[in-house]
């Protein structure tokens, strides 16, 4: 039964031989608690078909192929997806995609910008000629005009005389009119240059408002999402440390109700300030909503922590914030979460929303801790 039982162990992910040994499992019993929480197989293989479908198709087809193959051997055991191998060789593949479709794109761009100096060169060069061409019809009908052919009396040369000067009369009307719709065409070139230069601008400046809170200026919920999937990417590959940390203003309510809408974004904005102040490089810190704003922060060892949350509460609590001429109160509650005491970073912010929840509970104006630490 010890044979059977060490074989097993053999067999289980490094995640899971962890979390036997943490919790001193030594029974089959307890063995078959813990493999019940894995993922059931038809889920696996959902979950390998979506990640397939949301990486395919690229604008580089080079990448479609080199991911294809890969998912030729993941569909055929699925299990491959929990391989750290894998793991890294599809987060490679989805940076080689992103960096070779920015590429073409580029590539793309650069060629119909060409395309677009090209057309406009072709067009002067055409207006140009066209202007030399006018000259040289009006010449020609004026040397016709100058023959005297009457005075031999041939009619018929004078006839065709007349045909000719008609004939370059008739030209340079419509070289005239053609000269006047290239040039309308490349004032329309230019127009279309213009209008390509202020969407490209559009684009970028909705693209920025769409990552960044339009009051506070820190993240927005959405952005911080994109963000935390990176956070937590690097934290299952290499295992770096963080914590979730969930803060509340107090009695914002009352906030509002005092000094107007208007009084309250101004104390949103300095709380912002401060915690934007506070948090480093490789940190992020967004708005979750309303008065509720979250921070990732990574540590090392626990009093670099513990001098981060020291340091944002006392220059909150120290500090009166200003609106106008008023001097305002503020204080905030917090919650917070390590990241490695949980299974995932969904249990983590669970937690920390609910240390927050017992930080209001308890009187505000406090940080409390999972290690049971409280610092008010």
């Amino acid at each position: 039964m010890h044979n059977e039982f060490g074989n097993i162990i053999e067999q289980l992910t490094e995640k899971e031989k962890s979390n036997l040994s943490d919790n001193n499992i030594s029974s089959n019993e307890g063995l078959i608690s813990l493999l019940l929480k894995r993922v059931a197989p038809e889920n696996v293989e959902e979950l390998a078909s979506l990640l397939e479908q949301s990486i395919i198709p690229s604008i580089c087809s080079e990448t479609d192929d080199e991911i294809s193959r890969l998912f030729l051997k993941i569909n055929a055991d699925v299990n491959l997806l929990f391989d750290k191998e894998i793991q890294a060789k599809i987060e490679d593949f989805i940076f080689k995609r992103v960096q070779r479709d920015k590429k073409v794109v580029i590539q793309k761009t650069s060629d119909i910008s060409k395309f677009v100096t090209l057309m406009s060169q072709y067009l002067n060069d055409a207006i140009s000629s066209n202007g030399s061409g006018s000259k040289n019809v009006l010449n020609i009908k004026e040397k016709i005009q100058s023959i005297n052919l009457t005075k031999d009396g041939l009619i018929e040369l004078a006839d065709l005389q007349n045909e000719l000067i008609g004939a370059a009369s008739l030209i340079e009307e419509e070289m005239s009119a053609v000269s006047s719709k290239l040039k309308s065409g490349k004032s329309k070139v230019e127009e279309l240059e213009e209008k390509v230069k202020s969407l490209e601008e559009e684009l970028n400046r909705t693209k920025n408002e769409s990552m960044t809170d339009h009051l506070t200026g820190l993240l927005t919920r959405r952005a911080y999402s994109n963000e935390i999937r990176k956070i937590e990417n690097s934290y299952q590959r290499n295992n770096t440390q963080y914590a979730v940390v969930f803060f509340d203003l107090d009695h914002f309510k009352n906030i509002n109700d005092t000094y107007g809408h208007d009084g309250g974004d101004v104390i949103l904005k300095t709380f912002a300030k401060v915690l934007e102040k506070c948090t480093r490089e490789n940190d992020i810190v967004g708005r979750y909503g309303g008065e509720e704003f979250v921070a990732i922060v990574h540590f090392n060892l626990n009093r670099e922590l513990l001098q981060y949350l020291k340091r944002v509460k006392t220059i909150v609590t120290a500090n009166d914030f200003k609106y106008k001429d008023k001097k305002v109160k503020v204080t905030f509650s917090a919650g917070v979460a390590i990241r490695s005491n949980h299974v995932s970073y969904a249990s983590a912010i669970q937690k920390a929303d609910m240390l927050l929840y017992e930080s209001k509970k308890n009187g505000r104006n406090q940080i409390r801790i999972e290690d049971g630490q409280t610092i008010s």
